[in-house]
């Protein structure tokens, strides 16, 4: 559906996406990265507001940099600094970003308020939405041309437990229907929602495969152990703490290392982001 092809974006000397390539299809890609490695860069070469340098973004086999319109068309999109104008209704904000694409359907308006569960707020100003809500009229005017694409940036940022959780129900049911590119830093947003994770660092795509292989990879990697504070100090300098939480007099403790660290030291099942803490830790011993 969607084919990156060698993608570069150069400000000078300085390359914020170098050499990506990806082959997307239908489904939530989960696009991970800590802030500066490129995913924002990335997605707004997708969504055509700016040329990559070099390389080229394909949709049905066409090219986006050279016929903008054909993404656009088929394109919604959420930009991480997304903001309301806040004396218009959520109704009235809808209305207005119809117009702008040409979207006459009235009554989809309010299908899509009910989609994102705004339908008891249509005629409130947005002045009054909590930031969750405020994200949810984002989707809902993202969602107006039925997009086939649908791009999200860091969507869950600022917003709380239950209105994270939410919106991540949110965009896995709208993954069963199209291409959704949910870009973030904070791992558990898309665990439980990714068909696929496309992995950035400094620019460049290191891994992309599913959850469940991300996870396989780490068995053997992730260790428990309940250990004395004294000790706990002298062990963070020769493994990757992924947490430590004091119990009593102890410390229990989960990490990352290749093998056993010590005797005591037991296998652990791995979250997600314990997985990808465990592969940037091998990786980082391999590279020194």
């Amino acid at each position: 559906m969607l084919q990156i092809q060698n993608v570069t974006k150069s400000y000078g000397k300085f390359n914020a996406v170098e050499d990506v390539s990806l082959d997307l299809k239908p489904g939530v890609v989960g696009l991970i990265g800590h802030n500066g490695a490129g995913k924002s860069t990335l997605m707004q070469m997708l969504a055509t507001l700016m040329k990559p340098t070099r390389g080229r973004i394909l949709l049905e086999g066409q090219d986006i940099g050279a016929k903008p319109e054909l993404m656009r068309q088929r394109l919604g999109y959420l930009p991480q600094d997304f903001g309301v104008y806040p004396h218009l209704t959520a109704l009235e904000f809808l209305q207005y970003f119809a117009a702008l694409k040409g979207v006459g359907d009235r009554q989809r308006l309010q299908q899509l308020l009910e989609l994102v569960n705004l339908h008891e707020q249509a005629n409130r100003r947005a002045i009054g939405f909590s930031g969750g809500m405020r994200q949810r009229l984002g989707i809902a005017q993202a969602l107006l041309n039925d997009p086939d694409v649908l791009i999200v940036d860091e969507p869950t940022a600022g917003l709380d437990p239950e209105e994270r959780l939410r919106f991540r129900h949110l965009l896995g049911d709208l993954g069963r229907q199209r291409l959704v590119i949910v870009s973030t830093h904070i791992v558990s947003d898309i665990e439980n929602m990714a068909t696929h994770l496309a992995v950035m660092r400094q620019g460049r795509l290191v891994a992309f495969e599913t959850p469940e292989a991300v996870i396989a990879r780490a068995v053997g990697k992730v260790w428990t152990a309940q250990l004395a504070p004294a000790d706990y100090e002298a062990l963070k300098g020769h493994v990757q703490v992924l947490q430590a939480q004091p119990q009593g007099s102890r410390v229990q403790v989960r990490m990352a290392h290749p093998s056993r660290p010590f005797a005591e030291a037991e296998p652990a099942n791995a979250t997600l982001e314990e997985a990808l803490m465990a592969q940037r830790y091998a990786d980082a011993r391999e590279a020194a």
